[in-house]
């Protein structure tokens, strides 16, 4: 591609007919180029950070013999978001082999969380990236924590059956239509800490869940959305 390019340059700066058109079209051939050694760059990352979510994967749990890896949330990322993610997330199950094997098995969820730096201008540094892996029953725990977090609701297990089947929204926990768990009504500058576990805090504004690691004290941000996808992933239909 890039041999292409510069021979259609190289022809454009020759021709003395086009020359009042050269340098328009030099910048514009000069652009693409840019945007698609851009593009490739991006794809590259992506498929590095894929890599390593299966490296891991394979070292840290070596029992599991057949299963599907894929990323929530590098889908339409600029070079620029890619080094400012501070979070990583992959969709995991496992499959049983067959002649037309089908995602039948357990669900996982795999998070990379990033530290400053990770993204450099010499590639990726994945010592700066942290694993942690759920399955739908830690995922459920952590959303009973979160929902304790945002709100005023404090049985555990009245929050665990209604987020079974209900959705986590911006104002709280829906069950259909009906807001059956409304958040803390917080400005953007007031936050609610609870711990978790031995590796994380739970912290709540209005706008997302944050994760703070304690080991690297980074906090992470997790997107409504995301919240929204990965509940789906576990206890949807699909």
């Amino acid at each position: 591609m890039k041999r292409l390019l510069l021979a259609f340059l190289f022809i454009l700066y020759l021709s003395p007919k086009a020359q009042a058109q050269n340098d328009g079209l030099i910048g514009a051939v000069a652009g693409i180029a840019a945007i698609g050694g851009a593009i490739v760059a991006i794809e590259n990352m992506k498929e590095q950070a894929e890599l390593k979510a299966t490296e891991y994967v394979l070292n840290a749990y070596p029992e599991m013999a057949s299963f599907s890896l894929k990323t929530l949330d590098f889908d339409g990322k600029k070079g620029k978001d890619m080094a400012s993610a501070s979070l990583i997330t992959y969709k995991i199950q496992e499959f049983s082999l067959a002649e037309k094997p089908e995602l039948d098995g357990k669900k996982f969820v795999l998070f990379g969380f990033t530290s400053y730096g990770w993204v450099n201008e010499y590639g990726v540094d994945f010592s700066k990236v942290q694993w942690i892996m759920i399955d739908a029953q830690e995922w459920l725990n952590m959303m009973v924590a979160y929902v304790k977090t945002a709100s005023s609701e404090t049985n555990d297990g009245n929050i665990r059956e209604i987020l079974k089947e209900g959705k986590i929204v911006n104002r709280g926990v829906k069950d259909g239509l009906k807001t059956v768990i409304p958040f803390y009504k917080m400005n953007g500058d007031m936050y609610t800490v609870r711990d978790y576990n031995d590796t994380m805090k739970f912290v709540y504004n209005e706008r997302s869940l944050g994760i703070y690691l304690k080991e690297t004290q980074n906090l992470i941000q997790i997107g409504r959305d995301d919240i929204i996808e990965i509940h789906d992933f576990f206890f949807g239909t699909n």
